[in-house]
């Protein structure tokens, strides 16, 4: 069975997971586009779409998102939409999610959760996980891809509804 996981952001992403050996079979950005009457950068539901249906996945874990502190009201809301895009996707698909906050699904990979390199420190174990895949994880912009793959690693080391 495959699994996804799925970093919310606009600079996340999408991992497919083999959920018995853990191998990584594939990874995408995040589908976005700039949308709307301003031109903001947001999650593109049909795109989103077309990656969910074609994974053929069994189950979903997602990173549970919310405002964050000194953020500003754009930003909570664009954040907002994307998990609700995520969602609805998900849930068209008959694609069951779990949400998996961020300190829980950090501490189960083996990352320490908070602010200070630890989107470094997930490329970091991405690489360490699956060297064979390391070129996915080498920039410092791909911490979205890195975040996406562990939190479908989480998702399968801890029990469902931990969100």
């Amino acid at each position: 069975m495959i699994v996804l996981g799925i970093d919310p952001g606009l600079g996340g992403a999408i991992a497919l997971i083999d959920a018995k050996t853990g191998a990584l079979a594939e990874i995408r950005d995040m589908p976005c586009l700039n949308d709307g009457a301003k031109g903001r950068r947001a999650v593109n539901a049909p795109l989103l779409s077309d990656l969910i249906w074609k994974a053929h996945a069994g189950h979903c874990f997602v990173e549970y998102v919310g405002a964050r502190p000194g953020e500003g009201p754009a930003g909570a809301f664009s954040f907002g939409r994307s998990k609700g895009v995520i969602e609805g996707v998900c849930a068209a698909a008959g694609l069951p999610v779990t949400f998996l906050t961020p300190c829980p699904w950090k501490r189960a990979v083996g990352i320490p959760p908070g602010k200070d390199g630890a989107k470094n420190a997930a490329r970091g174990e991405a690489i360490r996980r699956w060297p064979g895949k390391a070129e996915l994880f080498a920039k410092k912009y791909n911490h979205g891809r890195a975040e996406a793959a562990l939190i479908a690693s989480a998702g399968l080391i801890k029990p469902a509804g931990n969100a």
